[in-house]
């Protein structure tokens, strides 16, 4: 029995849309960008990233003895959801997390991999997402896909719309180490996509300007420049994903992943006058609980700034009396932008400083300051 067609026909039948097998040997190339990545500080504040960042380095210190990965695909790409019904409905999911959290549904398949493998007398480890691995090199050198000039792993099966999980193994690494050719061509629809100019020249993210990241990863107000580039992502944010030719080739082909309506379009009231509890057992399993409450209230205030529908004044009056002092000083700028002016006055009387100077500045938008 051959265990590399073997644990990649297993891999397939548990749902996985993608396999391939990678070596375990890191490119030097692959590690040199990543520490130019985080010394220039184009991580933000996800200092977690730093820590054993020389592990990514060298697989064994995951598993001795590594020699090859069988790095796995599965597709998000989801068609259209009908919005349901009642609550206020505004703003946009990334796709990945229209599902409950991936981490939770890949998981028990990896551990199936690992028990087929130690049957098969293999010592395996599986990661999704979780590890100190260099999950898209490893794709591309899979052949997977490739790297496109969003810095993400592109399929010309799949798309762009693919989460990867890895399965370290000792079976020696078969075949030549080589990658997927480059696809994107002279194409830079997903660079001028990006609201915020996210996307550097380099095919590699800046996180402190990603929607991504200030809708989930980072903590306290999102940056006033940037607010309105963030228009009406909620969560996440997949427009580097849609613009790309191999995604609108490929249309709607995830499998194993079932969206749910109300994770796609949730109803943003959800994130208002609650406990964290409260939002921690609504949303429990859905990724929505990395932002916690108070940040996807504030992505909430965020989004209805920028498109101020009359359903969300409410809403951002209650912001202004959220017990988080980041969804507070948030609503100063969505108070303003429906032009709340009481509002955003009583905010100066905040007893948090960086409220009273959120809401001082709104009101010296307004070409007043009150004594």
């Amino acid at each position: 029995m051959n265990p590399y067609s073997t644990l990649a026909d297993l891999a397939l039948d548990l749902g996985f849309d993608a396999v391939g097998w990678a070596s375990a040997q890191v490119p030097r190339e692959a590690w040199v960008r990543y520490a130019d990545w985080l010394s220039a500080g184009r991580h933000a504040d996800m200092t977690y990233l730093e820590r054993q960042a020389w592990r990514r380095t060298d697989l064994g210190t995951s598993l001795p003895d590594v020699s090859s990965v069988l790095v796995l695909g599965v597709s998000h790409a989801f068609p259209e959801l009908p919005v349901p019904a009642g609550g206020v409905r505004v703003g946009r999911v990334a796709r990945y997390a229209w599902t409950p959290d991936y981490h939770d549904q890949l998981t028990p398949r990896l551990e199936r991999l690992e028990v087929e493998a130690a049957r098969l007398g293999v010592r395996t480890r599986g990661y999704v997402d979780h590890g100190p691995i260099m999950e898209r090199d490893l794709g591309g050198r899979a052949f997977l896909g490739w790297q496109g000039k969003s810095g993400m792993l592109v399929s010309t099966q799949l798309g762009a719309f693919l989460t990867l999980a890895v399965l370290l193994t000792d079976l020696p690494f078969e075949g030549r180490d080589a990658r997927h050719p480059d696809r994107c061509g002279r194409c830079t629809r997903c660079v001028t996509a990006c609201p915020t100019g996210a996307i550097g020249p380099d095919r590699m993210i800046d996180a402190r300007r990603c929607v991504s990241y200030l809708t989930i990863e980072h903590r306290g107000v999102v940056p006033r420049a940037l607010r309105a580039g963030v228009g009406e992502w909620l969560f996440g944010c997949d427009g580097c994903l849609e613009v790309c030719p191999w995604s609108g080739k490929a249309g709607a082909v995830a499998r194993a992943l079932v969206p749910d309506a109300e994770l796609a379009h949730p109803d943003l009231s959800a994130f208002f006058g609650g406990s964290e509890r409260a939002f921690e057992r609504r949303f429990a399993g859905s990724a929505f609980l990395r932002a916690r409450r108070k940040g996807m209230a504030r992505n909430a205030l965020t989004v209805l700034g920028n498109t101020l529908v009359p359903e969300g004044r409410p809403l951002a009056r209650q912001g202004a009396a959220d017990p988080a002092w980041e969804v507070r000083a948030s609503s100063a700028w969505t108070l303003a932008r429906y032009a709340e002016r009481r509002a955003v006055e009583a905010l100066t009387r905040d007893p948090h400083e960086a409220v009273r100077a959120a809401a001082q500045l709104e009101l010296e938008s307004w070409g007043s300051v009150p004594s």
